[in-house]
């Protein structure tokens, strides 16, 4: 819903025409990754990808390096993501330097990279996960060497701990694609990870709750938390949609 609305709006709202292989042709079904990059490489000015494994989108990107390559999604990252949840964040509280995000959930894709754009923008993510579902330590050391500001990262196992001083609570879903067969399993692993009244009281007043969305109310949040005035959930939606556009005219020059 979200990275295909959004970003066949921007596209045409910038003036271009977007295109969508068929499903058999894209990334590698009926011709090899690389063949179906070249081929684009000759008649459009980027692509948009959202894939599962990173490494499809890297190889489709080596293969063509005169188009602009968007990663939409892939299992190790979630940049366009990252951007509207900046943008959001810097709507509420004018900048982002000094503020503190706690990420209470998976250790995923969508937790790695907004802890890589908050570090670079001179704020703190703590991410609070379940033991063997904490943020992968490559992804701790690449926020490190990109921080800036005093900004960094942070991991722990205490939901309660990782909001005391958030000025934001962000979640997401506990299985995510392609972990559909383990969803009942991580159910009772992450129960006591959701985001719930008790978990925001516990954070300071005042502090908002993200979600990337789809949500699945009643598992990683509640509705009460989901639908009350602290949520920016749809602010966050809204974001897709002008940080792709001016991420897109930056691509354009």
């Amino acid at each position: 819903l979200r990275t295909r609305s959004t970003f066949q709006i921007a596209v045409r709202e910038l003036g271009g025409d977007v295109i969508e292989p068929p499903p058999d042709v894209a990334l590698g079904g009926r011709e090899s990754i690389e063949d179906v990059a070249r081929n684009l490489e000759r008649w459009v000015f980027g692509a948009v990808v959202r894939t599962f494994a990173q490494d499809r989108l890297e190889r489709f990107a080596a293969a063509a390096p005169g188009l602009r390559v968007v990663n939409a999604l892939s299992n190790e990252e979630h940049p366009c993501q990252a951007l509207a949840d900046c943008l959001t964040l810097i709507e509420r509280f004018g900048a982002i330097a000094g503020r503190t995000v706690a990420f209470v959930g998976d250790g995923n894709n969508v937790a790695a990279s907004l802890s890589q754009a908050v570090a670079m923008l001179g704020g703190h993510v703590v991410v609070a996960s379940p033991r063997g579902f904490e943020l992968p330590a490559a992804i701790v050391e690449s926020v490190g060497r990109v921080a800036r500001f005093g900004g960094g990262v942070s991991v722990t196992n205490d939901a309660v701990a990782a909001v005391a001083a958030a000025d934001a609570v962000y979640t997401d879903v506990w299985a995510s694609m392609g972990q559909e067969e383990e969803a009942a399993a991580r159910q009772a692993i992450f129960g006591p990870y959701q985001v719930n009244a008790a978990l925001m009281t516990a954070a300071p007043a005042g502090a908002l709750f993200m979600h990337c969305l789809p949500a699945h109310r009643g598992d990683e949040v509640t509705d009460e938390v989901m639908d009350s005035a602290a949520s920016v959930v749809f602010d966050q939606s809204e974001n897709r949609l002008h940080t792709q556009k001016a991420l897109l005219a930056l691509l354009a020059g």
